[in-house]
């Protein structure tokens, strides 16, 4: 049995907890992805892929849910809609050590809809409302909630303003909020991230609505500078595949965003500093490839970062490949 990580440590206060969040993205930030943005932002909130609560309750349920104390504060998000298997899912991230559990009310592709959960459930506000509530008797960590501003036909306002209501009624605790409808049908998942218009001034008509829990918004932001401006208007921001893409534009989060001023690493001590984990993990039986594949952007930029990348999609994937690999690409940058 895999053992479980310590408890988290102690959480910063409500209104600034979310004021940074690495978005939750398939296939991208897995628990691997999470240690090595940790190493570059200490308080930066990272979360989890998604998850189902039939792969949890059915599936190799360690496999999903471990991860390494260093993460935190570190977030679970769930895809469900059955309140029962919710709460019971919910339960199981708190035991692990999770900080918080989210509810996916976003994803548009045709396999979650299938599952009746992410974007389609729009559509069914008590439904959700009744998940929520079940997670929040189950667990004593924040229960949150990522959701759009609209589906298909049903984006107005008012109706969002009414499933917001419905979800904050049942004991949401911060609600991050793509400013983005998404079309379940006619747009595939990369084209719902994109051509949907963004309408940050919805997110902002939201905080002014429900003034009280903490309102992150996502959605188009790729850098710090534009999260300070949007921090004026809302609690907290989630940027996501700008983070993935170029990793280092977290290197002064936690000066700019979080009042830490702690000295910034270069991003070759960040490798130095991945190279333990990278050797446990390696050990572990975890190619090397699939520790590599989060570091590519990490030179984004700089003279010698197509090396990099070069060396490291080269290299990685052979067997036996070991952290030389990554020091010998490092070695490549200037």
């Amino acid at each position: 049995m895999t053992s479980r990580p310590s408890p988290p440590p102690q959480q910063l206060c409500p209104q600034r907890a979310w004021r940074l969040c690495v978005a939750p993205m398939m296939d991208w930030t897995d628990r691997h992805c999470r240690y090595f943005l940790r190493l570059i932002s200490r308080h930066t909130r990272l979360y989890s892929e998604m998850v189902t609560t039939g792969a949890l309750i059915h599936g190799d349920r360690a496999r999903f849910l471990r991860f390494d104390p260093a993460e935190h504060p570190v977030a679970l998000q769930l895809g469900g809609s059955d309140p029962a298997e919710l709460a019971a899912c919910a339960r199981m991230g708190e035991d692990w050590g999770y900080d918080e559990i989210n509810l996916n009310l976003g994803c548009p592709s045709d396999r979650v809809q299938s599952g009746r959960f992410g974007a389609c459930l729009m559509a069914e506000p008590q439904r959700v409302a009744e998940g929520i509530a079940a997670m929040k008797d189950a667990v004593r960590i924040p229960v949150t909630a990522k959701t759009r501003i609209g589906i298909d036909d049903r984006d107005s306002y008012g109706e969002l303003t009414d499933f917001v209501g419905a979800l904050l009624a049942a004991g949401c605790d911060t609600l991050i909020v793509h400013a983005r409808k998404a079309w379940l049908q006619g747009l595939n998942p990369k084209e719902n991230r994109e051509i949907p218009p963004l309408r940050y001034d919805w997110v902002f008509r939201l905080k002014a609505d429900f003034p009280g829990p903490p309102i992150v918004l996502n959605g188009g932001v790729t850098s710090l500078a534009q999260a300070a401006d949007l921090l004026e208007r809302v609690d907290g921001i989630m940027i996501g595949r700008a983070a993935y893409q170029d990793p280092w534009l977290l290197a002064d989060a936690d000066r700019l965003l979080f009042d830490d001023d702690h000295p910034v690493p270069t991003q070759h001590q960040i490798i130095e500093d991945f190279l333990p984990y990278v050797e446990r993990q390696l050990a572990a039986g975890v190619p090397l490839n699939s520790l590599s594949r989060h570091l590519l952007g990490l030179f984004q930029g700089r003279p010698g970062a197509r090396a990099w990348r070069r060396h490291l999609s080269e290299q990685a994937h052979r067997p036996g490949a070991g952290h030389r690999v990554l020091t010998d690409a490092a070695a490549l940058v200037r």
